[in-house]
């Protein structure tokens, strides 16, 4: 399934956006596909305010996306009792900065999503910039 936008006379729901991210896992390698186990992917209108303290902000609107759990390097065969790790996608900062940088809500959900599966990975912030801003 292919999103356009252009038909799009109001906001994608969250089911819809939920449904971008879920196309976006979907076009990853085979590699990374098997390693995301059992995440939960989640599309909230905000953050709470635990989620952004636990980051360091203070207002919703400056969240996008968070990822909560253990990194996939940081894990034990004996672990047990744990949740499963989370991906959150926050809808309205997603909207408000996909209008606000004038790109499609589908290409800035795409970037969140990979960016918080890069946690689950084990990929810092920083190491993510630095393979964005990497020449192609």
């Amino acid at each position: 399934m292919r999103f356009d936008e252009s038909f799009m006379a109001t906001p994608p729901s969250a089911d819809a956006m939920e449904a971008m991210a879920r196309q976006s896992l979907e076009g990853l390698p085979l590699a990374f596909r098997e390693k995301m186990g059992n995440v939960v992917l989640r599309v909230e209108e905000y953050a709470d305010p635990d989620s952004l303290k636990a980051v360091g902000l203070t207002h919703p609107m400056q969240l996008s996306g968070l990822y909560s759990g253990r990194p996939i390097g940081d894990k034990s065969v004996s672990d047990f009792g744990t949740l499963p790790d989370v991906i959150h996608l926050y809808r309205q900062p997603i909207l408000a900065e996909a209008a606000q940088r004038g790109i499609s809500i589908q290409r800035l959900v795409h970037h969140v999503l990979i960016h918080e599966v890069g946690h689950h990975f084990g990929l810092s912030d920083a190491d993510m910039h630095a393979l964005e801003d990497e020449p192609s």
